[in-house]
């Protein structure tokens, strides 16, 4: 799955990037949303990323409008929103869809390598989780549910 890696991000502040500049030891991508019941989550995805960023760790956050219209901002809106009520530090990326004809393509990839309950390759919710390893590959789905909290033994099984 290492052709993760060569992927094509735009971040929330319009710059082309390659995935790969934002994964060193391991990456949690997570569809974000400013108007969900999950969104309280940006509190557990900063202080994972806080904890474990100088071991090689990112929280990668990808907005997305398609469920429920709950991120209906632009870019600066959206990034206004995480700054003010989360302090979000870690790295954003411009509004995208993750499932359907224009699904990103880095969405593409990680459902494909880690489908989802019944062999699902749709993004469920808000607040779906997958984590990267260094090396590009998807080590696992975790449901929105899932806090991040409890996503701390996996990810620091993967930093050194």
């Amino acid at each position: 799955m290492s052709e993760l890696r060569s992927i094509q991000v735009v971040t929330i502040e319009g710059k082309v990037r390659t995935f790969c500049e934002f994964l060193d030891k391991a990456a949690l991508v997570v569809n974000v949303a400013s108007k969900c019941g999950f969104t309280p989550q940006y509190e557990g995805l900063e202080m994972l990323y806080r904890k474990y960023k100088d071991r090689g760790f990112a929280v990668l956050g990808f907005p997305c409008d398609q469920f429920g219209h709950q991120e209906p901002g632009d870019e600066a809106e959206i990034r206004s929103f995480c700054s003010m009520k989360y302090d979000v530090s870690f790295p954003m990326f411009a509004k995208i869809e993750v499932n359907g004809p224009r699904s990103h393509e880095l969405y593409r990839a990680m459902k494909s390598a880690a489908p989802g309950v019944m062999g699902s390759k749709k993004v469920k919710w808000n607040f779906t989780k997958f984590l990267i390893s260094g090396r590009g590959e998807v080590v696992r789905r975790f449901a929105p549910l899932t806090a991040p909290e409890k996503l701390e033994g996996a990810i620091a099984s993967l930093l050194p």
